[in-house]
């Protein structure tokens, strides 16, 4: 009597071309492995660190106190009538948030070496871990803006339920630039050296440690070509418009911020899935 054995089915996988290449069906069904990535990175960021997750408040609060004495103290920046540690920490919060983001998911790829070579998941979930990570970073650091409101006596607005909106937008903007970064990074190593140049000079393009009516008007639309140029302005006028002098609420400028935010995000998305297929060759 024979044995008939079969042998287990052969699973290929092809680059799919077109819109369905951003495989967000599989990255859902990923979303374990997405929850384990952003599990990790938090771990990692501050295992065997002497201070551990108080560096989650150091690095926001000495920036805030460094910008108070140099731009409000000794410069004198106008502040809109607000105190201009409420002014600066209004905006670091969510610069520091997509700064810290960018930087992760930018270097994502290269970093993830070891578990590209070895096992199939869509790619996409690696820099979307670096984005996620950095919400944990953010509560925190909010939490430090309402004990800071609080000292100076500075209520919030009713707009203030608007920050998610402005939250997310930050996080696309991440994203979107990320994805790009991500995948170049993996064929041209400078853009590890070109990162941290993009941030330092991209914050100061962005009204930070000064506001928006600091730039003549004739040049102001040029800010909403940065988006995020409306997730600061847009935190501030939802914590602080019925104190900030000039406060505006999001008006066209924070529209094309937007839509340079999802452009940058389609076609970073686009330009991702297009490229993984050589990750595990290149890296």
């Amino acid at each position: 009597m024979t044995v008939e054995t079969t042998s287990p089915p052969t699973i290929v996988i092809e680059p799919i071309r077109g819109w369905s290449s951003l495989q967000l069906r599989a990255v859902w069904e990923y979303r374990e492995l997405l929850y384990f990535l952003v599990w990790r990175d938090i771990k990692v960021r501050y295992k065997q660190t002497a201070l551990g997750v108080a560096w989650i408040v150091l690095q926001p609060v000495v920036s805030m106190v460094v910008f108070s004495v140099l731009f409000g103290g000794l410069l004198k920046v106008p502040s809109g009538g607000v105190p201009y540690p409420i002014f600066a920490y209004a905006a670091l919060l969510p610069w520091n948030y997509f700064a810290s983001s960018l930087t992760r998911s930018s270097t994502s790829i290269v970093g993830s070496a070891h578990l590209i070579t070895k096992v199939y998941f869509p790619r996409l979930v690696i820099p979307m871990a670096g984005v996620l990570s950095g919400l944990v970073d953010f509560g925190v650091a909010f939490l430090v803006l309402i004990g800071l409101m609080a000292y100076y006596g500075v209520m919030p607005t009713p707009a203030t339920i608007l920050l998610p909106l402005f939250l997310l937008l930050a996080m696309l903007t991440a994203l979107g630039f990320g994805l790009w970064l991500s995948a170049l990074n993996v064929r041209f190593r400078d853009v590890n050296h070109l990162i941290p140049f993009l941030v330092q000079i991209w914050m100061y393009v962005t009204p930070v440690v000064y506001g928006s009516t600091l730039i003549p008007e004739r040049f102001r639309f040029l800010l909403g070509l940065n988006p995020m140029t409306g997730v600061v302005e847009g935190f501030r006028w939802a914590l602080l418009g019925n104190r900030l002098a000039d406060a505006q609420a999001p008006d066209v400028l924070f529209a094309i911020s937007i839509a340079i935010a999802l452009l940058v995000l389609v076609s970073g998305a686009l330009f991702f899935t297009r490229t993984e297929q050589e990750f595990a060759d290149v890296i």
